[in-house]
């Protein structure tokens, strides 16, 4: 291979590496191609997300969740902490995007305002990515809950500003039987942190998920979900949401 081709390759690899970092962690903007869904405005939260209603409903429209200046940044964030939701009260006051997906690429930034903060990324509505202040159990920070450890070490920390960008595939079905677990792979303020994570069920039941009491109580279905995202009852803020739907042939999840 020739001088020119070599350079050629090497500067090709250089940019295509810069794009792709450019669109992971904190940050990072969407594709052409992938839809935002929350800007830190009231008009979108309004928009494009209600409360999921789920067995646990106490809330009531509007989205009584607030938008607040971004405490580390320029522009606003939407607060999490919802009345109905106060002393932890899980699934009274979750939202969840008004469009469903299948396969799909997300970028979520989260920010913990003081220790504890405890809130959750809902894949389909269904499978939950913990986001949980101090906690690097399997049921901790950026666990796929119950299903692998927390990879704690790529925390920012408290006051500061946290990405998840995740690829999911959803749950394959043949003949209404399930042929094919559910995966995703996670990365984490920018780290590899879950590669191709099988999911073995929706963990909290039917007041966790869609269909959580189906399937024999592990809730998975085949049916489109919503990104959900949860109230606790604690100042966790949220900014920077998009979404790219995907359909991924192969059972492999990756950027």
């Amino acid at each position: 291979m020739n001088k020119n081709k070599l350079f050629t390759l090497f500067v090709a690899f250089l940019f295509t590496g810069n794009y792709i970092q450019a669109q992971i962690g904190v940050g990072a903007k969407a594709p052409k191609d992938a839809v935002v869904y929350l800007d830190g405005t009231r008009q979108m939260l309004d928009e494009k997300w209600t409360y999921w209603e789920g067995p646990r409903l106490a809330a009531s429209l509007p989205i009584k969740w607030f938008i607040v200046d971004d405490p580390a940044g320029k522009g606003t964030a939407v607060n999490t902490n919802d009345p109905a939701a106060a002393g932890g009260k899980y699934g009274a006051a979750d939202i969840v995007t008004k469009d469903t997906f299948r396969d799909f690429r997300a970028h979520v930034e989260f920010y913990i305002s003081k220790p504890g903060g405890n809130s959750g990324v809902y894949l389909q509505n269904r499978y939950e990515i913990q986001v949980l202040d101090g906690d690097s159990t399997s049921h901790g920070l950026a666990a796929v809950i119950n299903e692998s450890k927390s990879p704690y070490y790529a925390y920012n920390g408290v006051g500061k500003w946290n990405a998840y960008d995740i690829v999911f595939r959803a749950a394959r079905f043949k003949d209404g039987k399930l042929v094919e677990q559910p995966m995703v792979t996670l990365y984490f303020n920018g780290k590899k942190v879950h590669v191709n994570q099988k999911i073995s069920q929706v963990w909290g039941g039917p007041n966790s998920g869609i269909d959580g009491g189906n399937d024999g109580g592990k809730g998975i279905t085949d049916t489109p979900g919503g990104l959900k995202l949860q109230a606790e009852g604690h100042d966790v803020l949220y900014r920077n949401i998009w979404i790219k739907r995907l359909d991924l042939k192969k059972a492999d999840t990756d950027f």
